[in-house]
């Protein structure tokens, strides 16, 4: 397996959540309500699993080996695309949170809100993974030696490995606080 399996394995993960919240908004648009529970699931995969866990492994070892290489001007481009598109998820994702948390409070208005933000979510992910496994990652894996490439595919398994508990360690120490 190459080092960009995973990412593109993780990608279709992606997809299915996304067509559970298009689902759900669909939903919404009929009942006028949203469950923040769902809200707080989705926030979690998201921050966990497609924030943390995905990206993570595309900034913190993919990127961080590219920024290593003599990367094409096209190339550079469109990794500082990404990286901002990165951001705008995470960004999407603090506003979705602040939203769900007015709705549970009972402020209705902010369903709106809520929406517009999960909306933003399924407008945005298919376009960034279409991105990625098209054109970045055929694009990246020209620039790794075989080796190279075996290298990084351990370093995701070992970034893997160690995210279960770092999502709990810090469950615990929000818990406590």
């Amino acid at each position: 397996m190459q080092a960009r399996g995973p990412l593109m394995i993780e990608h279709r993960l992606i997809e299915r959540m996304l067509a559970v919240i298009q689902n759900t908004l669909a939903r919404v648009k009929k009942t006028g309500e949203i469950d923040p529970f769902f809200v707080d699931t989705a926030v979690d995969f998201i921050q966990t699993y497609a924030d943390r866990t995905h990206h993570g492994k595309e900034e913190d070892i993919l990127f961080r080996d590219l920024n290593k290489k003599d990367l094409s001007d096209v190339d550079r481009r469109v990794m500082n695309e990404l990286l901002e598109e990165h951001v705008l998820g995470r960004n999407t994702t603090k506003a979705l949170v602040e939203a769900n948390t007015r709705y549970r409070k009972g402020d209705t208005s902010s369903l709106g809100d809520v929406m517009s933000c999960l909306h933003t979510l399924v407008d945005f992910y298919p376009r960034h993974i279409e991105k990625e496994d098209k054109v970045f990652f055929p694009a990246s894996r020209l620039y790794f030696s075989e080796a190279e490439d075996q290298a990084m595919l351990d370093e995701f398994w070992d970034f893997d490995r160690k995210m279960i508990h770092e999502k709990y360690k810090s469950v615990v120490n929000d818990l406590d606080k």
